[in-house]
């Protein structure tokens, strides 16, 4: 894999402002975006509209960390459809058109439905904060909306056959500029056990900061699994599959040996060009901390893998 995917940060990136959280969502200072984004001191963020949303909080561990400034969490991203520098899925995704959205989901499930975006919207939604991890050994605290996965893969009665879920991104070349490029074979497929998706961490995700998901971090839908590195969490999902076998993952297909198809986050496993015994809680981009083992959720899903070598299983 070459290594410009993944590139270092420049000093334009890692000077945000400081904010503050509000019980729902930052206040953000006037200024902040434009020193965290640009790699050329000039990018805006992508002008996609989001709108508020009506949620209950959700009760899951608390955590000791801040959560991460809005203008970071929208500015900074991962996103190989929109580009693979963190300031392009920012600057490209307004293309993106998240009206009209549907999600099929199908596979071994007795009641295959097709899905609005409308619908999701207007089931009850939750809010949950959630540390996410990334394989680059950097980390942000997201107060997300949604609700638990299990909720929707209950409309549609998965059969005993389903032992896994996949996931298919949007590919759409003429919204998505990384699309006409070979950086993977898409559509992005992502894939979780069974039991890992039906697991009350797993948040099929609609929103972030109190209100719908900008185009650059997954609109309209995505998936959250907190104890997983970034990259399983499949963004702009039009399809869902229960099926029987392992599925084939987008990352696993460009490099087996560097994106496994567990991605637990463990210090105990290396990548193969980098360590991940350290991470860095952005904005602390030079400031690194010990990496916790499952992101600091083990006492929640670590049955999950009770006998598994998770060095093989990585």
């Amino acid at each position: 894999m070459p290594r410009y995917l993944f590139p270092t940060p420049k000093g334009s990136e890692i000077t945000p402002r400081e904010v503050y959280l509000n019980r729902r969502h930052f206040i953000a200072g006037a200024t902040a975006a434009g020193a965290l984004l640009a790699l050329d001191g000039s990018v805006k963020a992508a002008a996609s509209a989001t709108e508020p949303l009506k949620f209950s909080e959700g009760k899951v561990k608390a955590l000791s960390d801040k959560p991460t400034a809005r203008e970071l969490a929208t500015t900074y991203n991962n996103y190989y459809e929109f580009g693979t520098a963190k300031n392009e899925p920012a600057r490209n995704a307004s293309t993106l058109k998240v009206r009209p959205w549907t999600v099929e989901i199908g596979g071994e499930v007795a009641k295959p439905r097709t899905i609005g975006i409308e619908d999701l919207l207007a089931m009850e939604l939750e809010e949950r904060i959630y540390r996410m991890r990334c394989v680059e050994a950097w980390s942000m605290v997201i107060p997300w909306v949604g609700m638990s996965f299990s909720k929707l893969a209950n409309l549609v009665e998965p059969t005993s056959k389903a032992k896994y879920v996949k996931f298919t991104s949007a590919a759409r070349p003429e919204e998505m500029p990384g699309v006409r490029t070979r950086i993977l074979d898409w559509p992005y497929t992502e894939g979780l056990r069974m039991d890992e998706a039906m697991h009350p961490l797993t948040f099929l995700t609609l929103g972030m900061y109190g209100e719908t998901l900008p185009n650059q971090n997954g609109a309209p839908v995505r998936i959250v699994t907190p104890w997983k590195y970034g990259f399983k969490n499949a963004k702009s999902i039009v399809r869902i599959d229960f099926v029987s076998e392992q599925p084939r993952t987008a990352w696993m297909t460009a490099g087996a040996n560097e994106y496994g198809f567990y991605a637990n986050v463990n210090p105990e496993v290396d990548h193969p060009r980098w360590s991940q015994k350290h991470e860095r809680l952005l904005p602390a981009f030079f400031a690194s901390r010990e990496t916790e083992k499952f992101n600091g959720y083990g006492a929640e899903v670590a049955s999950l893998y009770s006998g598994m070598d998770l060095a093989v299983n990585f």
